[in-house]
């Protein structure tokens, strides 16, 4: 990202979960924007105690664990701790996942991931871990939310693997009516709005009404983090005025700079 670009008198509001916000927030910030939180979703641990129970006892038994979110692997690894105390417990899983975000929660445990796509979807994680030409028969645990797509389930199934779906998390819809991030987005509007999943999309569009911006108010562009999310921004009528190069954090920011960035910054 040319160090020439800033993104200072920039407005630029942020839909995700408020407890996920922070980095995104803190690199636009670095930038110069004024940052506008609208927490959109929120993500909470939601694991089904006898599925959880079953796979514990089962776990040895896998070839390969899927994770396809950080929330993912932050709320397996809670889990994980409470119920053992030696990280060998894990015995020989290897380890697949998409995006940079969910292989950098993956690593911060000092574990190693075998299998992760250049490509940062759930179908092309099924895809190069069909190619590992490794899954006749095999035993697969992927780690879920309760909004997680089929896809990769149904690839993987297709190529002959026996698959186990555990859920860890829930993404729900918030009420921002009453929340004054919502109010001050009406009235002063942003220069841009970020969307980093599917499930933000839809409670922007279902909250249409307490985030139109007044009259006088700046109209924002609409940013999409990837793939999936630009698909369900164009389904329910949302213009994609950007999308980030690749599914990450990092190329969102430098897709905002290359949108909005001033070659000088506003004094």
């Amino acid at each position: 990202m040319s160090a020439a670009l800033t993104l200072t008198g920039r407005r630029i509001a942020v839909t995700r979960a408020r407890e996920q916000a922070s980095e995104l927030a803190g690199r636009l910030a670095a930038l110069g924007a004024e940052v506008v939180e609208l927490p959109l979703i929120r993500v909470s641990k939601d694991i089904p105690k006898e599925l959880l129970d079953e796979v514990v006892q089962e776990l040895g038994v896998y070839d390969w664990i899927v994770f396809t979110s950080a929330n993912g692997v932050r709320f397996f690894f809670e889990e994980f701790f409470r119920l053992f105390d030696d990280i060998r417990s894990l015995g020989l899983l290897r380890i697949a996942c998409v995006g940079e975000g969910t292989a950098r929660s993956v690593t911060e445990l000092h574990l190693r991931i075998e299998c992760q796509p250049a490509t940062a979807t759930a179908e092309a994680l099924a895809d190069e871990l069909i190619a590992t030409g490794s899954l006749d028969s095999a035993k697969i645990l992927v780690i879920t939310g309760n909004l997680n797509r089929e896809a990769i389930v149904q690839k993987l199934e297709a190529a002959r693997a026996i698959v186990d779906c555990l859920q860890v998390y829930k993404t729900e819809k918030t009420d921002l009516k009453a929340d004054p991030s919502a109010a001050d987005f009406r009235t002063r509007g942003a220069d841009a709005i970020l969307f980093a999943s599917s499930s933000a999309v839809q409670s922007f569009v279902d909250q249409a009404a307490a985030l139109k911006p007044e009259s006088g108010a700046t109209r924002p562009l609409a940013g999409s983090i990837g793939p999936q999310t630009t698909e369900t921004m164009k389904q329910l009528g949302v213009p994609v005025d950007f999308i980030a190069k690749t599914p990450s954090l990092d190329a969102l920011v430098e897709a905002v700079v290359k949108r909005l960035g001033r070659s000088e910054p506003v004094k």
